[in-house]
Parts: structure tokens; C-alpha cells; sequence
């Protein structure tokens, strides 16, 4: 969503002077679509990762802001609840050894954090969502203090004209809650994957992140657990779709563009078209930036990414721009939830960024294969059954274990390959990935496991769970008491 904004209260000339800001950086982009203006620079990748800091009895405690002043990080920034913080990677040109070097820095930055962490009485954890979470901890008085979240708050509550949102998930167990605030969005955490791409290739892009978000968080779910019940194997998908619920057309607080999506299609000519929907079918949630923007400050189009900032689709595209200025695009991939270990997490970057290669050089275009309804219900099939998915893939119906083994992992082998990475740290990554997809062990799956061999204590095998974060052993190797 950008930088903090200067005040958290908005008159109806602000929004109309945010529209009309809104409407000349959509057409200033356009622009650069048509006149082919983005970088060139080789293909790169990058994450943001959100943890929990927790106490000793693996509950959450709420003090990002103490945390955040003392370890004075630029890597390192607030979430929307005060028991979450971000870390964020520098971006790596994907060859060589790129992914040793995103792990390398991660683990540092981790380590700094787990340090600060302790000199506050409190311990840093990664997991989709916290098993030991509470309804009653997702409350105004844990938020953030940042304007923007408070903004947001106000904002979504009035865009829904008052009405409470609604969880209400059925899977393993049937999970409902009411909640007055956005609050519930912040039990969510996750492994954001970051991937800059030439604008020759965006569409093809794209659309290979969405037909691939399937089998890419079948084997990557961690979050089988919320407030106390078991229920999909990555709760955390409807969790966020539900906690800010708000639809487009029109304003239509209700309509059926959703805020939080798979989205409305594949996008046929250019990612414009994203922006284009963006514009025409959101009511604008935040109608400010963090300064009033110059004639010069708007070619940054400063309104227009921080509206592109509260349309969460599960694959978005973003608009930056290279240390000289020039703009680039970037795919930010948001499926892979938080975890469980610092390289399970790089695994999990290196087969979207091997798929995407293999897929974009691939002669036929995968969204011909694999129609957008065949891969949108791919995607909720994965998030509520994980590694026992059955997908609908070229119009066949597959496991995900088995198209995961026999299509995909060789397909992002070959990826990796052409974009010249490393061998040795393609087969150390591709092998944790193979491991855990071939022994079934996902987080969800070895929570779900550990949970049952604890008797159902939760607090207790999430304490597990942070010992064997700890030890830095991918997922597939951590043993079930």
C-alpha cells in the first residue's frame, strides 16, 4: 500500500481530486505501454516476508512498534497488527547464484530480528497463521498505529456501510466469526514472491502465475489452523478473502469484483488491462499518498500504485522503477503462505521463478491449455486439500502430487537452467521441493500430525513447530513426536 499517508480523514474533495489524480496516471501509463517505455534490464526476483513476534507460550504479543524503532532496519517494516512485522529482500538478477544470495541475506536479516526479539522477551515464528491466534486478539487495540491502517479500517467499514464481516469457512471443521474491524486480515501472513519482467513477455507472465498458483501452494501449505479448528490445509485463502470483503462495479460495496481475488480473467494484450479494471471498477479506499504529489512526482504515479495497493488479487501486478527512474513491471505472486523455514520459503521462490521461465519460453502459451475457471477452481481445490488436490490440467484431471512430479518440477528445473542459476543450488532447491511434494509433508500437513500426537494441544506443537523452524531442516525432514 505504499508509504505511511499524512492523515487518516477524508472529505468528498478528496476523493474527487484523488479521482481526477487517479484518471491522468492511468492514462500517463497507458502512455508508456503504447510507447514501450519499461526496463529491459534481465529478468530479477525479490519477497517480503511477514512473522508473528510471540512469547514464550507461542501467543502473540503486541510490540512491533518497541521492535521496530530498536533494530532501525530499512529491511524491516510494521504490519497491520502490532504483533507483525515484514521483512523484505534485495532484489537479485536471476542467474548464477541468486538464490543463494536471497536465502544468505534473509537469514541475516532473520538473525537480526530473532535477536532484537529476545532482548524484548518474545520470539520470532513464520506460519501462514498463528496456530495459537485468538478471535479476541484480532482487535483495534492491536492494530498498527500508522494512519494508513486506520484509514483502511474506517474506510472498508464504510464502503460496507456498517455491515460486520463475516468469517465462515467449512472444511475439516466449520469455522464462523463476526468481526467489527479489518483486524481479521492480519491473522494472515505470507511469502510474497516478487518477480521483475520485460514487457515484451508481461502477459505471458502473467498468466503463467495464475494458472500455476495451484500446484505452487498445494506444496507450499501452512496454515491448517484458526482459532482453534482445523480447517482447509491453506485457511488462510478464504481467511483473507473474507476479512476484507468488498466488491467494485460502480462503487457496489457488495458487487461481484471482489477486493480480494483470483480475479476476473487472464489479462489478452498487456497488463494494462489490470489498470485499467483497477480504475474503472474500484471505489478508491485511500484517497491520499504520503505527500502531495508535484508535476514531477506524479510520473511516479504515486495514486495510482497506492489504489493498486488495496486490490489484493492473488497474482498482481505492480508498477516500480529502477534506481534511474526508469519504470519496470514486476508480477507479485501472494499464494505461498509464511514458513515454515527460511529455505523451504527460497524452495518455494524457486519453483515459481523456474516455472515462469519454462513457461514463458514454452512455444504454446499456457492459458490456451489451461482455461482461467479450470485454473481459479485449481486454486481453491489446492488451498482446501493441499498435496490431495485433484486438478484439472490441459482438460485432464490430476493429481497435484503426480503433475507436480512428473510435469512441473523437470519444467522448473529447465527454467532455472535458462536462466542461467546455478546447478548445484538449482538441484538443492528443486530436491527440497521434490522431497517434501514426494513424502507429502507440507507445514499443514505436519501441524495437522503433530496437533494429533499432542492430543490436540496447540500452543504445544507450535512451540514444536519453532524448534524445528530453528534448526533450519526444510519441512520434509522434521520429525512427528
Amino acid at each position: 500500500m505504499g508509504e505511511e499517508i499524512v492523515r487518516g480523514t477524508f472529505s468528498s474533495e478528496d476523493f474527487a481530486r484523488f479521482k481526477d489524480a487517479l484518471q491522468q496516471q492511468t492514462q500517463l501509463l497507458q502512455s508508456w505501454f503504447d510507447e514501450g517505455v519499461f526496463s529491459e534490464q534481465k529478468v530479477s526476483g525479490g519477497f517480503e516476508l511477514e512473522a508473528w513476534l510471540v512469547d514464550s507460550e507461542a501467543r502473540p504479543v503486541a510490540i512491533n512498534e518497541q521492535f521496530i524503532d530498536r533494530l532501525n532496519s530499512d529491511l524491516v517494516v510494521p504490519e497491520l497488527a502490532r504483533f507483525n512485522i515484514e521483512l523484505n529482500g534485495t532484489p537479485q538478477i536471476l542467474q548464477g547464484s541468486a538464490l543463494h544470495k536471497l536465502q544468505t541475506e534473509l537469514e541475516q536479516t532473520w538473525q537480526d530480528c530473532c535477536v532484537m526479539a529476545r532482548q524484548l522477551d518474545s520470539q520470532l515464528l513464520m506460519t501462514g497463521i498463528l496456530p495459537t491466534v485468538q478471535d479476541k486478539d484480532l482487535c483495534p487495540q492491536n492494530m498498527s498505529q500508522m494512519l494508513r491502517y486506520q484509514a483502511l479500517n474506517e474506510q472498508v467499514l464504510k464502503l460496507r456501510q456498517g455491515k460486520p464481516l463475516q468469517i465462515d469457512i467449512n472444511g475439516h471443521e466449520h469455522l464462523k466469526s463476526t468481526h467489527y474491524d479489518v483486524m481479521l486480515e492480519s491473522a494472515a501472513t505470507s511469502f510474497q514472491i516478487h518477480q521483475q519482467i520485460p514487457v515484451r513477455n508481461a502477459v505471458r507472465y502473467y498468466n503463467a502465475a495464475l494458472a500455476t498458483t495451484a500446484p505452487l501452494l498445494a506444496m507450499a501449505t501452512n496454515s491448517p489452523y484458526l482459532f482453534g479448528k482445523q480447517v482447509w490445509e491453506e485457511t488462510r485463502i478464504p481467511l483473507f478473502e473474507q476479512a476484507v470483503e468488498l466488491g467494485g462495479i460502480g462503487g457496489a460495496a457488495f458487487g461481484p469484483l471482489k477486493r480480494v481475488s483470483f480475479g476476473s480473467g487472464y489479462v489478452h494484450h498487456s497488463l494494462m488491462e489490470c489498470f485499467v479494471e483497477n480504475n474503472e471498477h474500484y471505489p478508491i479506499l485511500l484517497p491520499l499518498v504520503g505527500v502531495e504529489s508535484s508535476a514531477d512526482e506524479s510520473t511516479r504515479l504515486p495514486h495510482l500504485r497506492m489504489h493498486n495497493g488495496t486490490i489484493w488479487r492473488w497474482v498482481r501486478p505492480l508498477i516500480g522503477f529502477d534506481k534511474d527512474g526508469t519504470p519496470h513491471l514486476r508480477i507479485e505472486q501472494r499464494v505461498v503462505p509464511s514458513g515454515p523455514t527460511i529455505v523451504d520459503s527460497i524452495a518455494n521462490s524457486a519453483m515459481f521463478f523456474g516455472l515462469m521461465q519454462s513457461l514463458v519460453s514454452n512455444e504454446h502459451a499456457i492459458e490456451h491449455e489451461v482455461d482461467f475457471a479450470a485454473a481459479r477452481d485449481n486454486f481453491y481445490a489446492a488451498a482446501k486439500n493441499g498435496l490431495s488436490a485433484q486438478l484439472t490440467w490441459k482438460s485432464k484431471k490430476v493429481s497435484v502430487v503426480t503433475l507436480l512430479e512428473d510435469e512441473l518440477i523437470p519444467m522448473a528445473r529447465y527454467g532455472l537452467e535458462g536462466l542461467g542459476l546455478d546447478k548445484q543450488d538449482i538441484e538443492y532447491y528443486l530436491g527440497i521441493i521434490s522431497a517434501r511434494v514426494g513424502t507429502g509433508q507440507t507445514g499443514s500437513q505436519w501441524q495437522r500430525q503433530c496437533a494429533q500426537a499432542f492430543g490436540g494441544d496447540l500452543p504445544l506443537m507450535t512451540l514444536q513447530y519453532l524448534e524445528h523452524q530453528r534448526s533450519g531442516q526444510p519441512v520434509h525432514e522434521w520429525s512427528v513426536p
